[in-house]
């Protein structure tokens, strides 16, 4: 049993920042590495407008060829109602996703930049794919900037709470809170934190924040502290905004997962992720993208304080 649960986000919202398309096969290879090590998540693709973003105009014929690990969701993004027909379309063909995901953004201008929507008409897509999903997969709602939009700055935390109330009135009992761009720290992100499983604590709350600033393991830490036991991460530190939708400036990628694990796992809090593997599947995402990417763990290795830990607890 893992103490935390752990969203691999390589293949999706690490492959959307990348212009070179990736080969189904690798991306299949990687997915799969995911799951074996011990990802109880996994963003496996999107089903997004190719003319959009193109790293996925594979979706389909990648849900048909990934084999599926027992106890594993893997998640796809779903853009709009068109998107959610064609998940329940390779659901019905026996290759479907089981999780989709569904976001709004808490500014109005990020909404427009990033979804090309207002956020009034966001919600009402929300509401059209919810129902257009017939209740056939786990759904992951997103609130992005939800600790600073780079458009507008601050963000009221009372309109980040009412989104979370309105996903969950929608039946999406999980949300995802995004630090879009790096605009949080430890305090404010505990004081959210609290305030959502104080104000509606049926949701649980993922975090999902980008490093943009170097902020990405202290505030993970402090959603733990705040009570958070979900956690998006991506090898390398990959990712961010999609290619062609480029908003904020510098490093925008996620959190990196050989570092979270490496931090979680030397605080004595279990993530349930082969250690072993984690190093060897580094350098697998790092060859499929041909270049180094941002992990300090990928550069010096994991704690090795680690191990005795380990140890000291089995004797």
């Amino acid at each position: 049993m893992s103490d935390v649960i752990l969203c691999e986000c390589f293949a999706r919202d690490g492959l959307q920042h990348e212009e070179a398309f990736i080969p189904t096969a690798t991306k299949v290879d990687l997915i799969d590495r995911f799951a074996r090590m011990g990802f109880q998540r996994v963003e496996a693709t999107s089903y997004s407008n190719p003319k959009v973003v193109p790293q996925f105009a594979d979706a389909s014929d990648l849900l048909r060829t990934l084999p599926r690990r027992e106890g594993v969701w893997y998640k796809a993004t779903c853009a709009n109602v068109r998107a959610v027909e064609r998940a329940l379309a390779d659901l019905d063909a026996g290759h479907g996703a089981n999780e989709i995901s569904l976001l709004v953004s808490a500014s109005e201008s990020h909404s427009m930049k990033n979804l090309r929507r207002s956020r009034a008409e966001q919600w009402q897509n929300i509401a059209d794919m919810v129902a257009a999903s017939q209740g056939r997969f786990r759904m992951i709602g997103t609130v992005s900037v939800a600790w600073g939009c780079p458009f507008e700055g601050a963000v009221p935390a009372e309109s980040v709470l009412e989104d979370v109330r309105r996903f969950a009135q929608l039946g999406v009992m999980h949300v995802a809170l995004g630090d879009t761009t790096g605009m949080a720290s430890p305090v404010t992100v505990k004081k959210l934190v609290k305030a959502v499983h104080a104000e509606v604590p049926e949701v649980t709350v993922v975090a999902h924040f980008h490093d943009s600033r170097g902020t990405g393991l202290v505030n993970y830490v402090a959603a733990l502290e705040a009570g958070c036991r979900y956690f998006d991460c991506a090898f390398g530190g990959v990712g961010g905004h999609p290619a062609k939708v480029k908003y904020g400036g510098g490093h925008t990628g996620n959190v990196c997962t050989e570092d979270l694990v490496s931090l979680f796992e030397s605080m004595g809090v279990s993530t349930g992720i082969d250690l072993d593997a984690l190093l060897e599947t580094s350098e697998a995402c790092e060859r499929a993208l041909g270049r180094t990417l941002h992990s300090r763990v990928a550069q010096s290795g994991l704690n090795p304080l680690i191990a005795a830990r380990s140890g000291a607890a089995n004797g």
